[in-house]
């Protein structure tokens, strides 16, 4: 973010301020407002470090830092350390919606028999019960599976 354009402003309204008084009134104003650029910029720059200070304990799994180069504040936001992984990374089962598809699974006639029960039990359907353990299973395995790419 180019600071010029902030600075540029500031100094365009107190000239326009100083337009009200004589020639000797507005020759002083062009000297302040050039003598303080260096100033404002600075302002400017510890302004935006305390909101990139605020930013960083709102969001807490990021770092908001900001720093100057010549005219310009750059903004960087970076992983806090030791933050969990991404949820873009690993999504929860929840996130992964979309269209239902038909699948024809084979069971050995005791574990579908024990399946129906189970899903009897819990007031569910076969379909709504195997599905639900599938959800369940893939969850566990995402689990995991971050817990490995965090180490």
């Amino acid at each position: 973010m180019n600071l010029d354009k902030y600075t540029a402003q500031l100094r365009e309204n107190l000239i326009a301020a100083a337009a009200l008084g004589d020639e000797k009134t507005q020759s002083t104003a062009a000297a302040l407002a050039a003598a303080t650029e260096n100033s404002a910029r600075l302002v400017l720059l510890a302004a935006l470090s305390d909101l990139a200070t605020e930013v960083s304990a709102e969001i807490g799994d990021r770092t908001v830092h900001v720093s100057i180069d010549g005219t310009d504040a750059l903004v960087d936001v970076r992983k806090s350390a030791g933050a969990a992984p991404e949820e873009d990374e690993h999504p929860s089962f929840e996130d992964m919606t979309g269209d239902i598809s038909r699948v024809t699974l084979r069971l050995v006639e005791q574990i579908k028999a024990r399946a129906e029960d189970a899903a009897a039990q819990s007031g569910q359907s076969l379909n709504s019960w195997l599905s639900t353990a599938v959800q369940g299973a893939l969850r566990d395995q995402m689990k995991r599976s971050a817990r490995w790419d965090a180490q």
